[in-house]
C-alpha cells in the first residue's frame, strides 16, 4: 500500500511586498501601542483574515524575533607608558571607546536627534508618519526616502555588531546579507525588534547606545573617538558647530568625512545645525556663529588617535610588540580569561577596550634609543675582516635591555635598528626584537661570554671558596677528569687562552675577575659541580634565549664562559639580582589592567625571589666586580660624577657578540654589539666608517663599544637620581691577602693577539687599553675593609657603607 503523501513543507524565504508591509506596520503599532508587542504578535492573524496581507507575509512576520540580543561592542585598547597617561599604542578592530550618556554633551545628543529622528522623543519605536510616506514613495517612485528612526538604526547595526561578531565565515556573510540587505522583510524586522525595544529600554538607553555604535568616519566608530580624532577633546566638550559636525557624518561616513570631503561635511553640518535651530536646540546667535564657522578651521585633528598598533609608537615599538607578545604568550596565566589561543588573545587586545599601563619609561625609552643608535648608526655600513683576511661589509646590531632592580619592572628596550612588525619592513628596519628572547619577538640570542662568570663566581662564594683564593690562570687545556658534573656524563677534554699573552700564572679570584681571565675561571670551575653553576645561574635569572630552552644547559667546562645563547633582556634580569641583595625577579612589562567597564584584571606576576641568592655573596660579587670599570676589562667606564656601579664585560669566541652588563642599585642595564644576521667574527672592525679597535688589538671586545654605550645610557638616564651605595661584601667571602706567584711574562708574550683562533669556546675578554692600576696592590683595600672600614675602590666610587 502506497505511504501517503508527506505535507507539503513549510515555505521559506517568501518576501512581503510595500502594501504588504504596510499593512503589517499598521496592525503591528496599533496593537503594540495598546497591549504589548505579544498582543500584537497574536492579533496579527487577524489581519490576515480581512485578506489585508497573504499567508506567506504572516508566516514572515511571526518568524521575525522579538527581543535583541545585544552584544558587548568592540572597543579600541590602549597600552600606556608608565605614568598611566602617555599613549604608546591603540589597538581596534573599530576604534571606539563606550562612553555614558551622562559624558556625552547635550549638544551631540540633540544634534543627532535633531537630524536623525526629530520625534523620536514622541514614538514609541518606528515613524508612522515617517514610514508610511517613504513606503509609498518607494512603492511608486525610483526616488528612494529612508523612514528609520534612531531606534530601528540602532538595532540594525546592533544585528551588524551580532554578524561581524560571527566566526564561521558562512554564518557571517548570512547574517551581514540579513542585517544590511535592501528588503522590506529587513525593514520590518527592524520595525518589530526596534518596537520590543522601546518596552525594555528607556529613551536615554537608546539613544546612549546609538551614539556609541554608530559610525562616524572610516576608522572612527562612536562619539567619544569621534571627538577625539576630529576636535582633539571629549564628547562631553563638544560644542554646537562640533557637535553638528560629527552628527551630519554618520548618514554617509565615507562622504561626510571632514578630513576626506571637507565642503560636503561643511554643507552636511549646516543642515544639521538648521535643524538644531528649527527644534529650539541652539539660539540664533549659536546658529549664525556656527554656520560662519569654516569646517577646516573648526578641526583640529589628532591623527595619533587613529593610529592602530606598535609602529606609530615609533621609539617604544621595539617594547609595545614585547607587551603584545606577553599577552599572545599568555605569560603567567594571565590572559587566560581572553582567550584559549594565542589569537584569540590578540583578538580580545583589539575588541575588549582594555587600558594596559605598563612599566616603561618614556624618557629613559627615548635616551637609550638614541645611545645605541649613535653607537652603532644604521644604513652606514660597517666592515670586518674574516678569517681569509677578506674586508666584509656588514649592518652591525646593538641592542639595550634595562630593568628596575628588586622589581624586574622592564624600564626601556631598544634597538639601533628601527623595529617594524609590519609584513614588509621599511630600509634598515628588522621586525626582530634583539633585546628581548624568542618567545617574545627575539632572536636566538647571543653568547654572553664572560659575563656568565658572575654565576661561576656565586657558585665559587657558596662553595665556601673567597675572594682572595689563589687560582691558576696559565692557558691550558684541562683533561676530562678535572671536571665533575653530579647531573651528566661525558664531555671532552678543554683547551682555554686567555684573551692577552701576559695573563698567565697564580692570581687571586679577585684579579682573575676583573681582569676577566679565561683560564683562572677554567681552574676555578675544576673546584665545583658543573651543575651546581647551572643550579645557581638558574636561582640567579639567567635563562636562554631559545624557545623551549631557556634551562640553563650543562654542555660541559665551556660553560663557564658563556656557551649558552641569552638576550639582553633576561641578562639585565640576572644582574638585578646582584643589585637587590640577592632578589630575583622575573621581567615585568605590565604593572595594571581595566576592562572596559573598569574591572582590575590580573597581570603577570614577578614572582619575586628574596631567596634566589644570599645577600652577603651578591654584596661580595658586586665588590669583585667594582674595578672592572676603573682599572679592569671595562677601564674608562665608570659613571660620571663618581656615582657607584660595577659591572662584567662578556665576548662570545671570536667575538661574535660583545657584552657589558652593569648596575647601580637603581638600574640593571644590558648591552649587545653583534651582527645578528649571521654569526660573523668581529676583528678589525670599522663602525660607520670610523676605525672603533686599535690596531694593535685587532679584536672587538665587550668594553669597545658595548660599555662605553652602557654609560652613556646610565649617566643621562639616573642624572638627578641619588648616588646609593651598595651593602659591604662579607669579609669571610673576601678572604685574606695571600702571596700570590707574580705573574709571569717575556717579550714573547708583549702585543700577543687573543686566543681566538683554535680554542673551542675560548672567551676573549679586554678593554682596549691597559693600565698600570691593574697590577696594584690590594692588600691596604682589603685590610681596610676587613677592619671594618668601607671599600677605597675607585670603580664602586663609595665606601660601600651604606646599603640601599
Amino acid at each position: 500500500m502506497a505511504s501517503p503523501a508527506a505535507p507539503p513543507s513549510r515555505p521559506r524565504g517568501h518576501k512581503v511586498n510595500a502594501f504588504q508591509l504596510i499593512a503589517l506596520l499598521l496592525a503591528f503599532v496599533l496593537v503594540a501601542g495598546v497591549g504589548g508587542v505579544l498582543a500584537a504578535g497574536l492579533f496579527i492573524p487577524a489581519v490576515a483574515g480581512a485578506k489585508a496581507v497573504t499567508d506567506t507575509s504572516i508566516e514572515v512576520f511571526n518568524d521575525l524575533p522579538t527581543e535583541l540580543e545585544q552584544k558587548p561592542l568592540p572597543q579600541t585598547s590602549t597600552i600606556y607608558a608608565s605614568d598611566g597617561k602617555t599613549v604608546l599604542a591603540r589597538f581596534y578592530d573599530q576604534n571606539r571607546t563606550d562612553v555614558s550618556l551622562s559624558k556625552i554633551s547635550k549638544y551631540m545628543q540633540n544634534a543627532q536627534v535633531a537630524v536623525e529622528d526629530k520625534r523620536f522623543y514622541q514614538h514609541g519605536g518606528i515613524d508612522v508618519e515617517g514610514t508610511l510616506r517613504a513606503l509609498v514613495n518607494n512603492a511608486t517612485s525610483d526616488d528612494t526616502q529612508g523612514a528609520s528612526t534612531l531606534t530601528q538604526q540602532y538595532v540594525k547595526n546592533v544585528l551588524i555588531q551580532n554578524a561581524l561578531a560571527e566566526t564561521d565565515p558562512a554564518k557571517k556573510a548570512a547574517a551581514l546579507e540579513a542585517a544590511r540587505g535592501k528588503t522590506n522583510e529587513r525593514k520590518l524586522r527592524e520595525a518589530k525588534l526596534a518596537i520590543s525595544l522601546e518596552k525594555n529600554m528607556t529613551k536615554d538607553q537608546i539613544l546612549e547606545g546609538y551614539l556609541n555604535i554608530a559610525q562616524y568616519g572610516l576608522k572612527v566608530y562612536g562619539v567619544e573617538a569621534a571627538a577625539e580624532y576630529y576636535f582633539s577633546t571629549t564628547a562631553a566638550k563638544l560644542t554646537p558647530v562640533q557637535a553638528a559636525t560629527i552628527a551630519g557624518i554618520t548618514q554617509r561616513p565615507g562622504d561626510y568625512d571632514p578630513t576626506l570631503h571637507p565642503s560636503e561635511s561643511q554643507r552636511r553640518r549646516n543642515i544639521v545645525l538648521n535643524d538644531m535651530y528649527a527644534q529650539n536646540y541652539i539660539t540664533k546667535k549659536q546658529y549664525d556663529e556656527a554656520v560662519a564657522t569654516p569646517i577646516k578651521k573648526s578641526l583640529k585633528i589628532d591623527k595619533a588617535s587613529i593610529t592602530n598598533g606598535c609602529q606609530p609608537a615609533t621609539a617604544a615599538a621595539l617594547f609595545c610588540d614585547y607587551v603584545t607578545r606577553v599577552i599572545s604568550n599568555n605569560d603567567d596565566g594571565a590572559f587566560t580569561s581572553w582567550g584559549k589561543t594565542a589569537d584569540a588573545r590578540l583578538d580580545a587586545l583589539k575588541k575588549g577596550g582594555y587600558k594596559i599601563v605598563t612599566t616603561i619609561n618614556l624618557r629613559d625609552q627615548k635616551i637609550a634609543t638614541k645611545k645605541v643608535r649613535n653607537a652603532v648608526p644604521v644604513g652606514k655600513k660597517s666592515t670586518t675582516t674574516n678569517k681569509q683576511g677578506k674586508v666584509v661589509k656588514l649592518q652591525l646590531e646593538s641592542a639595550l635591555a634595562s630593568v628596575e632592580p628588586g622589581t624586574g619592572k622592564i624600564i626601556a628596550l631598544a634597538q639601533n635598528r628601527p623595529f617594524d612588525g609590519s609584513a614588509e619592513p621599511i630600509k634598515n628596519g628588522s621586525s626582530v626584537n634583539f633585546a628581548a628572547d624568542q618567545d617574545h619577538g627575539g632572536s636566538k640570542g647571543f653568547s654572553p661570554g664572560s659575563s656568565f662568570k658572575v654565576f661561576v663566581l656565586a657558585e665559587w662564594l657558596k662553595e665556601g671558596h673567597s675572594l682572595y683564593s689563589t687560582v691558576n690562570g696559565t692557558p691550558r687545556t684541562f683533561p676530562t677528569s678535572a671536571f665533575h658534573a653530579s647531573c651528566i656524563r661525558g664531555w671532552s677534554p678543554w683547551t682555554v687562552g686567555n684573551s692577552d699573552g701576559s695573563e698567565t700564572g697564580n692570581m687571586t679570584v679577585l684579579r682573575a675577575t676583573y681582569d676577566s681571565v679565561n683560564a683562572a675561571y677554567g681552574d676555578m670551575e675544576t673546584r665545583l659541580d658543573m651543575c651546581g653553576i647551572a643550579k645557581t645561574a638558574e636561582s640567579m635569572g639567567f635563562r636562554g634565549s631559545e624557545s623551549g630552552k631557556s634551562k640553563v644547559e650543562v654542555t660541559g667546562p665551556s660553560m663557564a664562559l658563556g656557551t649558552q645563547n641569552t638576550s639582553p633582556l633576561q641578562q639585565a634580569a640576572a644582574y638585578a639580582t646582584l643589585a637587590s641583595d640577592g632578589t630575583y625577579c622575573e621581567p615585568v612589562a605590565i604593572t595594571s589592567i581595566t576592562n572596559a567597564k573598569g574591572k582590575k584584571l590580573q597581570v603577570p606576576s614577578a614572582h619575586c625571589d628574596s631567596n634566589a641568592l644570599d645577600p652577603k655573596i651578591a654584596s661580595t660579587i658586586t665588590f669583585a666586580l667594582s674595578n672592572v670599570l676603573k682599572g679592569g676589562s671595562a677601564k674608562g667606564n665608570e659613571l660620571a660624577d663618581g656615582r657607584t656601579a660595577v659591572g662584567k664585560t662578556g665576548t662570545a669566541q671570536r667575538s661574535k657578540a660583545v657584552w657589558f652588563v652593569g648596575y647601580t642599585p637603581q638600574l640593571s642595564t644590558a648591552v649587545v654589539v653583534t651582527n645578528a644576521e649571521y654569526e660573523i667574527d668581529l676583528h678589525n672592525v670599522t663602525v660607520a666608517g670610523s676605525k672603533y679597535v686599535p690596531t694593535e688589538q685587532r679584536w672587538m671586545y665587550g668594553g669597545t663599544i658595548s660599555a662605553p654605550t652602557w654609560k652613556a645610557y646610565m649617566d643621562e638616564a639616573l642624572k638627578g637620581e641619588p648616588n646609593e651605595a651598595f651593602p659591604s661584601p662579607d669579609s669571610s667571602l673576601v678572604g685574606k691577602p695571600q702571596t700570590v706567584t707574580p705573574p709571569k711574562s717575556s717579550d714573547d708574550d708583549k702585543g700577543k693577539d687573543s686566543d681566538t683562533g683554535d680554542d673551542d669556546k675560548g672567551d676573549d675578554d679586554k678593554s682596549d687599553t691597559k693600565s698600570d692600576d691593574k697590577k696594584e696592590d690590594l692588600g691596604d683595600r682589603i685590610k681596610d675593609l676587613l677592619n671594618g672600614g668601607g671599600s677605597k675602590d675607585d670603580g664602586g666610587g663609595d665606601k660601600h657603607g651604606g646599603g640601599k
